[in-house]
């Protein structure tokens, strides 16, 4: 079948279709390449604005107690996290609802041009099977057109929506390490600040 005798019997509505189905097709491939591209550069990115936002707060670290210090490390961590949750997931719901529409899109044209082949069928008084296959045939075209689209954005989709998951994983080990160390800085910092204290306090004494 030539696509070129499809194309010049298609009306407006259907090369419409065809080029919003040409759209979600670039759109797909673009945000899956960006995404692939990007994925080792957005872990070590997350990874450098947890470490930034907990040594931001060490330096008001030092009035508080371990469990207020504690506190305010998980939620500024917590509050990255998200951040970072939010950026990943840019574009992996344009490949959701590109992958759910796509199909219905393709259907829509089939049965607009199914409605009107057999409507010129119908016009030319010849109802036999040569005269009706043709014109159906080229009408299924737009339903191809959507699954060649939807399949590789349910891949693209699925790709994406489990690297967002382990990320997450990662992110949170990556968090608690971070919260583990900090803790331990502090209170070995406290620790000293309180032997100082304490020695200057004999030193005084005995003086």
């Amino acid at each position: 079948m030539n696509f070129s005798v499809y194309w010049q019997h298609a009306d407006a509505v259907s090369k419409t279709l065809y080029f919003v189905l040409l759209a979600m097709s670039i759109a797909t491939w673009t945000i899956f390449v960006l995404r692939l591209m990007g994925t080792r550069q957005l872990k070590q990115q997350a990874y450098a604005q947890l470490a930034q936002a907990l040594n931001s707060l060490k330096a008001k670290f030092a009035p508080l107690s371990f469990e207020q210090r504690k506190a305010v490390a998980e939620q500024a961590l917590l509050r990255q996290i998200s951040a970072e949750k939010a950026s990943a997931e840019k574009g992996v719901s344009v490949l959701g609802t590109i992958a759910s529409l796509a199909p219905f899109v393709g259907l829509f044209g089939t049965v607009w041009g199914i409605f009107h082949a057999l409507v010129a069928v119908g016009k030319s008084g010849q109802a036999g099977l040569a005269q009706v296959a043709t014109p159906v045939g080229e009408a299924l075209i737009m339903t191809g057109f959507g699954l060649a689209v939807a399949i590789p954005a349910v891949i693209a989709y699925n790709i994406c929506s489990r690297f967002n998951r382990t990320l997450s994983h990662e992110l949170q080990d990556h968090a608690h390490n971070l919260l583990i160390d900090t803790m331990l800085q502090q209170d070995s910092a406290t620790a000293q600040a309180e032997v100082k204290t304490a020695q200057q306090g004999l030193v005084g004494g005995q003086a």
